[in-house]
C-alpha cells in the first residue's frame, strides 16, 4: 500500500493544477466573449465588401493585377495562423497536418523546386514548420497578443506588393475558423489573385403587396417592411475602375483580418474547452487519490488494531 505522506503529496500536487486549470479557463472565456464580438461585428462587413467588389468587377473594363492568374504558377506563399501559447487542445496540431497535407498533395513539386515559401502567424506555428524543415521566410510572434488592424495592414500591403512584382503567382492562406466554442473548421484558401464570389444571401424582401398589406390596419401584430437591393444597379462616381482599385485592397486587408480575428477566437474556445476537461480530469484523479489515501489509511488502523490485540493476547499468556 502506498504511503500515506507520498498520497498526500500528490493530492496537493493536483489540486493546485487543477486551480491553475481552471483560472486558465476563466481567463480564456473572458478572453473569449471579446474576441468573439469583434469577429461577430467584421463579419457582416466583410461579407458586404465581397458583394461590392463583386458588383464593381461586373462594370470594370480591365483586370485588375490582383485579378491576374497564371496558367502555371511555380512561386507559392502560403500564410499559416497558429498560435503563440499552447495549452488549447488540437487547435495548432489539427491545422498543421491539414497544411501538411494539402502541401504534399498538391504543392508537392513545388516543395521540390524550392519555390514555395511560409510566413508562420504565432510562435507554435513558427516551431512546428522550421523544426521539420519548411521553407519559413519569416514568422510574426506575438502578433495575436496585441490584434490590430495596422499591424495587418503592415504584413499585407508588403504581400500584396510582391503579388504585383511578380515575387510570388500565389497566395494561400490556412486558418482555423470559428464555428463554436468547442468546434473550428480548417480552412486553406486562397488570397491572391483575388477569387470572388456574390454573396447569394439578399437582404430581407419586401414586395408590393406587402407594402398594401402594411397600410391596412392589424391590430396586435407589427409588420415588417423588407426590401430587396439585390437587383439594383448602381451609378458609379468617377467610375467602376477607379473606385476597384481603392476597394480591392482594402478587401484583401479585410480577407485577412477577418481571417485573424476567426482564429484568435477559435483559439481561445479550443483553450477554454482544454482547460475546462482539465479541470475535471484533475477533479477525478483527486477522487480516487482520496479514496486510495483513506483505503490505506483505514489498512493502517486495521493493521495497528492487529498489532495490539495480538501483544494483548501475548501478554496474558
Amino acid at each position: 500500500m502506498a504511503n500515506l505522506r507520498d498520497i498526500r503529496d500528490r493530492i496537493a500536487s493536483v489540486k493546485s493544477t487543477q486551480q491553475i486549470t481552471r483560472a486558465m479557463k476563466m481567463v480564456a472565456a473572458a478572453r473569449l466573449r471579446k474576441a468573439q464580438e469583434r469577429m461577430t461585428d467584421a463579419r457582416p462587413y466583410s461579407c458586404r465588401l465581397r458583394d461590392i467588389v463583386g458588383r464593381l468587377v461586373e462594370k470594370s473594363e480591365t483586370v485588375h493585377p490582383l485579378f491576374q492568374r497564371k496558367d502555371n504558377p511555380r512561386k507559392i506563399l502560403l500564410l499559416v495562423m497558429g498560435s503563440d501559447r499552447g495549452l488549447c487542445g488540437g487547435f495548432n496540431n489539427n491545422l498543421f497536418r491539414i497544411v501538411e497535407y494539402r502541401l504534399h498533395d498538391h504543392f508537392s513539386d513545388h516543395l521540390k523546386e524550392n519555390t514555395l515559401s511560409m510566413i508562420c502567424f504565432g510562435k507554435k506555428a513558427y516551431d512546428y514548420f522550421r523544426v521539420r524543415k519548411y521553407p519559413v521566410i519569416d514568422h510574426k510572434t506575438g502578433f495575436f497578443e496585441d490584434l490590430e488592424y495596422e499591424h495587418v495592414i503592415q504584413v499585407m500591403n508588403k504581400i500584396v506588393d510582391e503579388f504585383k512584382n511578380g515575387t510570388y503567382d500565389e497566395v494561400h492562406l490556412a486558418f482555423n475558423e470559428f464555428k463554436s466554442v468547442i468546434a473550428q473548421r480548417r480552412r486553406f484558401e486562397k488570397l491572391l489573385p483575388v477569387e470572388y464570389e456574390r454573396d447569394d444571401k439578399t437582404l430581407p424582401v419586401t414586395s408590393k403587396n406587402d407594402i398594401e398589406k402594411a397600410r391596412k390596419p392589424d391590430i396586435g401584430k407589427e409588420r415588417e417592411k423588407k426590401k430587396d437591393l439585390s437587383d439594383i444597379d448602381y451609378l458609379y462616381e468617377p467610375d467602376a475602375d477607379t473606385i476597384l482599385d481603392a476597394v480591392l485592397p482594402l478587401f484583401v486587408n479585410i480577407q485577412i483580418w477577418q481571417a485573424s480575428l476567426e482564429s484568435f477566437a477559435s483559439e481561445q474556445g479550443a483553450r477554454m474547452t482544454a482547460m475546462d476537461s482539465a479541470t475535471e480530469n484533475a477533479g477525478e484523479i483527486i477522487s480516487d487519490l482520496e479514496l486510495k489515501y483513506n483505503q490505506a489509511r483505514q489498512a493502517a488502523i486495521t493493521k495497528e488494531i492487529s498489532e495490539i490485540v495480538s501483544g494483548a493476547e501475548a501478554l496474558s499468556k
